[in-house]
Formats: C-alpha cells, structure tokens, sequence
C-alpha cells in the first residue's frame, strides 16, 4: 500500500527532482532549455505536503527547497490534487507568474517531462544503444535517491527505519560514475547529489551493468554482494536501514 502525501514527495523528491539531472545529462533536454528566453522558477506548493522550487535558465536546473526566489507559483489542494498532475496531467491552482508560468507549463516544461518520461520508461530498442543505457541507469539512481529521502520523511513504514537510522552521511554510488549522499541529521534524510567527504557508511555498485540489473530487479542483491560486487563499508547497520527504505521505494515506483 501506498501513502498519497509519500507519494506527493516521491513524486517530487525523485521523479520530478530528477530534472536537474536531467538537464545536466541529457542532450535533448540541452536543447529544451536553449528556448528559454529568461530564467524561470516554479514553485509547486502541496498543502500538507512538500514544497520545492525549480529554476530554469538555459544553462539547467536548480532545486530548492521552500517558495523563496520563485516567479511562478502552483497550489495543490492536497497530495492527491499533486499526484493526479503527475499522473494524468492535471494541473494545479496558478497563484503567482500566471501568464510565464502558463506559457512555460505548455512549452518547456512539457518537453522536459516528456523527455524525463522517455528516459525512465525506455523502449527496448532506446537501451541497445549503450550511452542511453548508462544514462538511463544514472537517472534511475538519482530519482531512487530522492525518493528515499522523500519517503524516509513521509512514508509511515519508511519512518520506522529512519528512526532506527544514525546521524551521518551515507555514500550511494556506482563505481567511477556518480556519488549521492544521503545526509541523516535527527533520524531526517536529505538526498544531496555530491560526493560526501566523511562517510559513515557506504554502499557502491562495481559498474553501470550491475546497476542496472539491481534497480530492474534482474539480479539478486545477495548474490552480488557475495560476490564482492556490492561494496559495502562503515556502519552497516544504516546501510541496511536505507535498504529497508529501498523497498519501500520499489513499490511506489512500480
């Protein structure tokens, strides 16, 4: 079962929170952002739920938590009203930047998600070729780093793990690739896509394949870790606590 206010921060914490880095690996989504003739910051605002900001320029995309600096303001009713935009496109209530914002949900930011969609949900052909499958696999990472943080801070299962949770930060990661941190102050996660300096813990992939094969359920985490193909280092006890949140996020994003 899942929780339609985890749901809301899934959603923005990992699908949505994911075009920064779309912006940033995909050259589609480059080209996207070049129509851009000013910066753009929209915020979307869920009652009793998350509220984060996303600025555009033609360079990329930044998110920040809260509505500050924003030119462009969406209100959700509630999770749900945010959920049913993600799912079938039902936009909120414009509040702020009506006329930018109206102009940007139907130009660019449409393309983007369009674009995001393609590469979360490939085709079988899109993945033969090798540079979409690794930036496919990347963008799969970083939208389950968002997502757990989201739901170790919503989700009432995930909680019970993030409770149990030490202070410190977790490095997530495959190998000569990419780092995320995930930052635990307080039993709080945070999902920062950077390299952290002191780990408490760590958790790294031997290579994009392997990957892959984990986040689609192709290959079995035991095994690989039996391998030696799992690196596993530090506190392990918050490596396992991010695992119990793990899944937890396979069946939000089924």
């Amino acid at each position: 079962m899942t929780e339609p206010k985890a749901m809301a921060y899934v959603n923005l914490y990992g699908v949505l929170g994911s075009l920064e880095n779309l912006c940033e690996l995909d050259a589609e989504a480059k080209t996207i952002l070049k129509e851009l003739k000013k910066p753009v910051s929209l915020c979307f605002d869920v009652k009793d739920g998350p509220c984060r900001t996303f600025h555009f320029t033609s360079e990329g995309c930044k998110v920040t938590e809260g509505s500050a600096g924003c030119g462009c303001k969406m209100n959700f009713a509630s999770p749900e009203a945010f959920n049913r935009m993600i799912d079938s496109g039902k936009p909120g209530m414009p509040v702020k930047g009506i006329v930018t914002l109206l102009a940007f949900l139907t130009g660019p930011f449409t393309k983007l998600t369009d674009r995001l969609a393609a590469v979360l949900r490939p085709t079988e052909e899109a993945l033969a070729d090798r540079a979409f499958f690794e930036e496919n696999t990347l963008m799969t990472m970083y939208v389950i780093a968002g997502a757990i943080s989201g739901l170790a801070n919503s989700d009432s299962i995930a909680m019970i793990s993030a409770g149990n949770t030490a202070d410190g930060d977790i490095s997530l990661g495959i190998k000569d690739k990419a780092e995320i941190t995930i930052r635990v102050e307080n039993h709080r996660f945070t999902t920062i896509k950077a390299k952290t300096e002191h780990p408490r813990a760590l958790m790294e992939f031997a290579d994009i394949d392997l990957a892959n094969g984990l986040f689609n359920g192709k290959v079995s985490t035991i095994s690989e870790m039996c391998k030696g193909n799992i690196r596993l280092a530090g506190v392990l006890s918050m490596v396992d606590n991010v695992n119990r949140i793990l899944d937890r996020v396979s069946v939000y994003l089924a």
